[in-house]
Parts: C-alpha cells; sequence; structure tokens
C-alpha cells in the first residue's frame, strides 16, 4: 500500500464539486489566468512508498547531533535541561494539545487555569505585578517591550546593550523600522554593558534603556546602577532574563525595572533545533493595560464558583490595527502549559536547586579549563555560561569535539568580528563532573 490511511475518496471529491455546483477540480480554478498555470512536473523527487519514505527520513534524523547521544555545551539562548516526565503526559491531553485560544471560558477553564498559573509563576520570578499569557519567543517579547515603551513615552529613540542577544537586536530593529523607532547599541566592555557610554547616550530623547541578564555573554548585569541612569531620564527600563536565573539570582522587579521579558525555553521545551519557544513579558501595575497580547484573570461565576476568563483585551488588536499597542494576537498556549506543568513540578526550592547547580557546574567548568591552560574571558560574575578563547577558529574545534560526541559551545565569531576565536560555553545542571573534565582535556590543545 502507498499510504496509511487517506479518508478522502474520489466520491467524496465527486459529491462536493456538485455541492458547489462545478464539474471538475480544473473548473473550480477556472478564473485563474490559464498563462499563469503549472502545467509541468515539480522538480522534486518520485513519490515513495510510505514504509520507504519512514526509512529515509529515519535516516536523515539520524544525521542530527541530538542531545541523547552526545554531551552538550552549546546554549546560547537555547539550553539543555532537565524536563519532567510529567510534562509530556499532560502537553498529550486532548483537551489541551487541540485548543487554540479560550474565547468560551464555559468550556476552557482548564486552560484558562492553566495560562493562569503561568502568569502568576512568571510574575513571582521576575518580581513584577503582572505578567500575560506568553508571547511567540524572547525576541519577540523584547521587540514589543520596546513598541510599549515608545508609545508610553512619547518617544523615538532605545537603547540596546551591545550584550544584549544579536538575534533580539535583530528581532528589535525589523520592528522598529516599521514604527519609525531610532535603535542605538550601547558598547559593550569586558563582556556587559559600558555605563560611561550609556550615560554619555542618555538624554530627554531615549524611550527605553535595554539590557540582558545575565546577557549573552554570561556575565550579570549592574541593574541598579543601569536604573538609576534610566529613570533618572525618564526612561523606560526593559529587561531580558533567563527565568531559569531568577531561582539563584536578585529579581529584575527587585531592581525597578519597567517590564521583564524572556523565554520559558528552559522550563520545560524542547531544543528542536531552535523552536517554537514560549515568551514572555512582564510590567508594573501601571503598563497592566498596555500589555500585548493576553491576560487571563481570576473571577467569580454567578454562582459564586471561582473561574478564569480573558481579561483587558483591546478590540483594537483585533479590529482596529493601526490604533492598537500590539498586532499580536496569539499566543504560545501549549507552550506555556509545558512550561507550567514543568515550573510546578519543580517547585520553588526546585527552581532554586537547579539554578544552583548552574551555577556551581558552570564555576567549576571554569576553573577546570583554566587549569587545562584555556583562557576565559571576562572572568566577571556569570550564570551558566562564559566566554573562553582558543588558538583554532571554533568552527574547527567544534568539528573536532563532534568526533568525540560532544557538541561544543556557540561561535561568537559568526556575530562579533573581534571575537573570532572564541566560543560561548553552556554548563547547565545536565552536565556530569566526568562530561566537563572531558570538555577540558579536548580543549587543552587548542588553548
Amino acid at each position: 500500500m502507498m499510504h496509511r490511511y487517506l479518508p478522502m475518496t474520489e466520491q467524496d471529491q465527486k459529491e462536493m464539486l456538485k455541492t458547489i455546483g462545478v464539474s471538475s477540480v480544473e473548473e473550480l480554478f477556472e478564473d485563474i489566468p490559464e498563462k499563469v498555470r503549472f502545467k509541468g512536473e515539480l522538480n522534486i523527487k518520485p513519490a515513495k512508498t510510505e514504509s520507504a519514505l519512514m526509512k529515509e527520513l529515519a535516516q536523515l534524523a539520524g544525521k542530527n547531533a541530538d542531545t541523547q547521544k552526545n554531551t552538550s555545551f552549546l546554549g546560547a539562548g537555547v539550553y539543555d535541561h532537565y524536563s519532567p516526565v510529567i510534562m509530556d503526559h499532560v502537553i498529550s491531553r486532548s483537551e489541551f494539545y487541540t485548543a487554540y485560544t479560550p474565547y468560551q471560558p464555559e468550556i476552557s477553564q482548564g486552560e484558562l487555569q492553566a495560562i493562569f498559573e503561568f502568569q502568576t509563576m512568571i510574575a513571582e520570578l521576575t518580581g513584577m505585578d503582572v505578567a500575560n499569557s506568553s508571547m511567540y519567543d524572547g525576541g519577540t517579547s523584547f521587540a514589543e517591550a520596546a513598541m510599549l515603551s515608545a508609545g508610553q513615552t512619547k518617544r523615538k529613540k532605545v537603547l540596546v546593550s551591545g550584550a544584549v542577544h544579536p538575534e533580539s537586536k535583530a528581532v528589535l530593529k525589523t520592528y522598529a523600522a516599521g514604527q519609525h523607532i531610532e535603535v542605538v547599541t550601547i558598547p559593550e566592555k569586558d563582556g556587559r554593558t559600558d555605563l560611561e557610554q550609556l550615560a554619555s547616550l542618555m538624554s530627554d530623547e531615549i524611550a527605553a534603556v535595554m539590557v540582558q541578564y545575565p546577557n549573552f555573554f554570561g556575565q550579570i548585569e549592574r541593574l541598579d546602577e543601569i536604573e538609576k541612569l534610566t529613570h533618572a531620564n525618564k526612561a523606560m527600563f526593559v529587561v531580558s532574563s533567563n527565568p531559569l536565573s531568577l531561582g539563584a539570582l536578585t529579581p529584575p522587579g527587585a531592581f525597578g525595572a519597567d517590564i521583564v521579558v524572556g523565554d520559558a525555553q528552559p522550563f520545560g521545551l524542547p531544543q528542536s533545533f531552535g523552536g517554537p519557544h514560549c515568551g514572555y513579558f512582564a510590567v508594573t501595575k501601571k503598563l497592566m493595560r498596555k500589555v500585548p497580547g493576553r491576560l487571563v484573570g481570576e473571577t467569580n461565576d454567578e454562582e459564586g464558583q471561582r473561574g478564569y476568563v480573558l481579561t483587558l483585551q483591546a478590540r483594537e488588536q483585533h479590529i482596529r490595527r493601526d490604533k492598537a499597542t500590539s498586532n499580536i494576537c496569539s499566543n504560545q498556549a501549549l507552550n506555556a502549559l509545558a512550561s507550567s506543568v514543568t515550573m510546578t513540578a519543580l517547585g520553588k526550592q526546585g527552581i532554586q536547586d537547579i539554578a544552583h547547580q548552574n551555577l556551581q557546574k558552570a564555576a567549576y567548568a571554569k576553573k577546570q579549563l583554566q587549569a587545562a591552560g584555556v583562557k576565559v574571558i571576562n572572568g566577571g560574575y556569570t550564570f551558566n555560561e562564559f566566554v573562553i578563547e582558543l588558538n583554532k577558529p571554533v568552527s574547527e574545534v567544534n568539528k573536532e569535539l563532534m568526533k568525540k560526541q560532544i557538541i561544543g559551545g556557540y561561535d561568537l565569531g559568526r556575530d562579533f568580528e573581534s571575537r573570532s576565536n572564541q566560543m560561548l560555553i553552556a554548563v547547565t545542571e545536565q552536565r556530569t563532573k566526568e562530561e566537563i573534565d572531558l570538555l577540558a582535556e579536548e580543549l587543552k590543545q587548542y588553548a
């Protein structure tokens, strides 16, 4: 058999065509001019039987360097973290994985409550008043924070740290172009935002100062000092943060951040070639009505029972798009659920324990690499990532590491000309002492 099961029969097709009043598929498309219709054969491989196709796809998938067979030290925004088994079980339930937007609360209480719990836990982690029900990813959340800031301050310039993830900066610039917002980069110095340069760039034209914590190079930014410079000029203080790191670090809300954004990927979401993810967006109460996306609120029904509903939804998001604070109307509900289940299963203590394991194992890796003669760049405080410098291009080193079933760190030369031989190493709670020692041994020859 060519196919396992195709529900559409030729008779079904004839009946559908008859119902809409046409005799053939060709007649269905007769409004399309003949000259633009494609007549030849598509330049693709001939069709295969299902069994042959599955075999070919399995062979192709087998070429991927997955983290089941390989030890990964690759991070840069997407990490190899522990995921509780219960998470897969819950998100596989049909009422969750087939659900989209819970417009009808009377039949969507399960999903609405799950999203409400996600909002609550993100707000607690970030130290903010309100969090939305998720966004596409961390980069989208970051760009939306700039748009909100520009709208709130009526200013058209944002300052973004040079130590922010390059992909987040790229998304920001794409958004900003459409809104005629100027994006100015604050230079980084020794792997952190240069505070002197920030001070010199501040003016009453600045809508927001945007930093990452921990930043792209793994370092901990001085949020207290950045906040003073930002608010002294009545600009918005935006912080992009790895939510897992907040199990160990002081949350941005405690430093006076106006908006905290990030990606919930560390909580239960697989690496999967970089997506799909789940962005979060948390704000102070003052900005609650400007939040993009959706908010779920808690209420009581007419019988006094607790219930959950979509709330504070601006109609402009859906119909008057030119007046909307944001044109994002969707959310990553299933991914937000995965993160909610993961955070719930781990609990407060579990999140703190894993965060501290990341800190400790990264510190151990740094120590072992230095003992092997490898140069660690910018030796300040870091979370689970840090930068090393090698005597060969990182792309070449990573090819050699793959021969030992080690997925090496991120090649910083891809984004920064001055860092052509520098590698961003990520060490999560998944890495063992033996794996870290092996990495140090393998990199000794490139010191």
